[in-house]
């Protein structure tokens, strides 16, 4: 049937359509704080509080757990370990290695032993502080240094390779080599790990928990309860922010809240608080890195080694995945010509790193950014003109190290126009100018690209599910396996469907995400969320709506293809009646009004063996210049000015998808800048609250940042409505700001010797890399 809704004026539009900038569906409720999350739910009768016991060794065998006075403890209803669990202990997503209460040993600080369940959570804490606990101590694994002095490997994986890298890295007229290390990041989430279990008839359980990913969690408790998966239900409208953090992390808590409600017959509720969420939870995983580079006289790479080491923590969670994706973006928008990229991931006696915006994307990055900042130190060229020169291009410069042909690169007409509006020429030299005429104060800039892959790196998630109803007043109900996150895929995903039945945006009601409805759902995860949600949301209003034309054309004598859904009406032929009147007289004439939607992502394939494949569906780019100032006495640094111009396709929402590259943007300038995560020799963490952990905050956001969306974006793939995602990858436009504190440190030294510089570049770290940078520039 055809769709007249592109071609028609915009005076006659439906309110809310694709590509208008529309308010987040919960907007108005965030800000009065009345949208409603799991802490908020009215408490229901007989609620338990559920307060976790943790390890206080990083590795250590228990010789010692009583648990008599706790049970016996003012308030206590029940009190669970490893040895109360009916099915199995284990929480993992994949490699069965994360239990959820110690079973005899520890291996991290903040694991848990048990569980006390109690009519307050002030209760539950108090008696958990009774139990009698001894260890037998063994020598911890704390950082990638000690796991590589003791062969502490999580995983072995083949190199990527593409030509031959030693040898041309052997012939090439110019090379360099270089370190730097990056830290993790806590995700800091505003709303901490929550999960609210209510038992059901027969032993069922239906859980109310914070997490991108209800399928994972209803398969966790199931496996827990030793129940089949559907006698789980797990449902969430909302989550106060995630970023992967609450991938996997939160089947822990839903199986422990689900264990208590399931052996009490109580509803029961677990909600950490900051200092035990940050404790206990994975963070982004931190990275060592080297780079060898060959280029020739003018900056062009010849050949490229890179590895990547990685702190993973105790057990596999998501790291392998991870991983792979750090070595997927270990050439970012560039053509390495010969590349041999290696990964190293260590197990240590630290938490599970897990899922954070970007995947391991930003990691990866972050070693061809810096790798290319020092060609460029080293040739004495603007980083700008080295970084151009190097972009993929078409033909003979166009294949990743992983065998997947870049056909959509538009890194370099972008990174040009952004460099033009931002004036980046002219303010280098004035910056050039401040510098020499300025001791204590320094200045840098810098202009980075990003060239992000779209789709899960595990082939078999690239897949979504939907069921839509269309009720009798013409109405509709919308449910699909996306989670809502503060993203905006909700509204996204609806403005979709609205724009599909041609009927205003306010007719869709989005609903709660709940697995009795839409099954095997996918993590909301690798900004996947609105690319495969949407297409299936779209198959199942694509349904609905052949029904209706075939019953329109039928009703009045038309044909097919003159039934046009358009502006809250549907024309058939000569006649032209409302929405709500075809739907209404459709049912009368028995015709179904509901339909599921299934998508997958075409054209994808990887194997992992190989290290060969096409893993992403297409590439979503954007760049970023930054204007930063550092302090050479304090170390105290600002971003001064950010221009970013970032390439959405045809967006879907305009308005959620600034928000989301503003976002995305301050939370990586936080990940390379402020956020650092310190743990003592024994594996302790002791930056576990923010007197001591610092997230950006209004005042860090630069005074001046210009925002614009492409406006020659499109998706050359079969997009939905030819959008590209937006999730992650605004998040690596802030390595430019890390690139210009790079420059701004080398300001320090006269320019005499190249800087080096680690994340977070903390005023104490770039103290450190000024004080290193002046005494090598007297070397010189």
């Amino acid at each position: 049937m055809p769709d007249a809704s592109n071609n028609i004026s915009v005076e006659s539009r439906i309110k809310g359509d694709v590509r208008e900038a529309v308010r987040h569906d919960s907007a108005e409720k965030h800000v009065a704080g009345t949208a409603i999350y799991i802490d908020d739910m009215a408490p229901p009768k007989d609620l338990l509080h559920v307060y976790i016991a943790m390890s206080t060794r990083a590795n250590a065998r228990i010789t010692r757990l009583e648990l008599g006075r706790v049970r016996s403890a003012p308030g206590v209803e029940i009190v669970l370990a490893a040895e109360d669990i009916p099915g199995k202990n284990d929480y993992s997503p994949i490699a069965g290695d994360d239990p959820v209460f110690a079973d005899g040993e520890v291996f991290y600080i903040g694991q848990p032993l048990f569980a006390v369940a109690a009519d307050s959570i002030e209760a539950g804490r108090a008696a958990a502080g009774l139990a009698v606990i001894e260890y037998e101590d063994r020598q911890p694994v704390v950082t990638i240094a000690d796991a590589r002095a003791a062969a502490s490997v999580l995983e072995c994986v083949e190199p990527m390779r593409l030509g031959d890298a030693q040898a041309a890295l052997n012939n090439a007229a110019n090379r360099i080599s270089g370190k730097c290390n990056i830290g993790g990041q806590d995700h800091f989430y505003l709303e901490g790990q929550v999960a609210l279990a209510l038992p059901k008839e027969d032993g069922d359980v239906h859980v109310y928990s914070s997490t991108q990913n209800p399928t994972e969690g209803q398969h966790v408790v199931a496996r827990v309860l030793g129940k089949q998966q559907n006698d789980v239900v797990v449902e969430l409208r909302r989550m106060g922010g995630g970023f992967g953090g609450k991938e996997t992390q939160p089947s822990l808590f839903a199986a422990i809240a689900s264990l208590v409600a399931v052996k009490t017959g109580r509803p029961a509720k677990v909600c950490l608080d900051r200092d035990d969420d940050m404790i206990m939870t994975g963070k982004r995983h931190d990275f060592e890195i080297e780079y060898d580079i060959g280029f020739k006289d003018d900056g062009e790479i010849e050949g490229a080694a890179v590895t990547l080491e990685s702190r993973c923590g105790y057990s596999a969670d998501l790291s392998s995945a991870i991983n792979d994706r750090a070595m997927f973006h270990a050439d970012n928008a560039y053509f390495l010509n010969n590349a041999e990229i290696q990964s190293h991931r260590y197990r240590t006696h630290t938490v599970s790193n897990t899922a954070f915006r970007g995947f391991g994307g930003p990691q990866g990055m972050m070693a061809i950014e810096c790798a290319l900042d020092a060609v460029a130190f080293q040739i004495g060229a603007d980083p700008l003109d080295v970084r151009l020169r190097n972009l993929y291009a078409r033909p003979g410069r166009d294949m990743t190290p992983y065998g997947q042909v870049v056909e959509d690169s538009v890194a370099r007409e972008l990174m040009e126009e952004l460099a033009a509006n931002a004036q980046y020429r002219s303010r280098r030299a004035e910056i050039a100018e401040f510098n020499r005429c300025n001791k204590v104060l320094k200045k840098g800039i810098s202009l980075t690209p990003v060239k992000f892959g779209i789709s899960f790196t595990t082939t078999h998630l690239n897949q979504a599910g939907a069921l839509v109803h269309v009720y009798t007043d013409g109405s509709v109900h919308l449910n699909h396996g996306g989670t809502e996150m503060g993203q905006g895929l909700m509204v996204k995903v609806a403005q979709i469907v609205a724009h599909e039945f041609q009927i205003d945006l306010g007719r869709i009601k989005i609903s709660a995400t709940v697995t009795d409805k839409v099954p095997n759902t996918s993590a909301t995860a690798a900004s996947s969320g609105s690319d495969i949600n949407g297409m299936a949301a779209r198959e199942a209003a694509r349904t609905i709506k052949g029904r209706l034309a075939s019953f329109a054309a039928e009703k009045y004598r038309c044909a097919p293809n003159e039934v046009v859904f358009r502006n809250n009406s549907v024309h058939a032929g000569e006649q032209c009646i409302s929405f709500n009147d075809l739907v209404k007289a459709a049912y009368f004439a028995r015709i179904s009004l509901s339909s599921t939607g299934y998508y997958r992502t075409p054209k994808i394939h990887y194997d992992r063996a190989k290290q060969k494949g096409r893993p992403f569906f297409y590439y979503a780019y954007g760049a970023a210049v930054s204007e930063v100032v550092i302090d050479t006495l304090t170390g105290e640094n600002r971003v001064l000015r950010v221009d970013i111009l970032h390439d959405v396709g045809r967006p879907l929402n305009p308005a959620v998808d600034l928000g989301q590259i503003e976002g995305g943007f301050i939370q990586g300038l936080g990940w390379l800048t402020t956020e650092e995560l310190v743990f003592d020799d024994a594996g302790a963490l002791k930056t576990h609250a923010p007197s001591t952990y610092k997230i950006p905050t209004c005042s860090d956001r630069p005074d001046i940042m210009n925002i614009e969306i492409w406006e020659k974006g499109e998706n050359i793939e079969e997009s939905i409505h030819k959008s590209k995602a937006v999730g992650e990858p605004p998040l690596m436009l802030a390595i430019s700001a890390f690139s210009a504190l790079s420059w701004a440190v080398a300001a320090a030294g006269d320019g005499k010797a190249a800087p080096r510089l680690n994340a977070p570049a903390t005023p104490e770290e770039i103290l450190r890399a000024v004080d290193d940078v002046r005494r090598r520039a007297t070397e010189v």
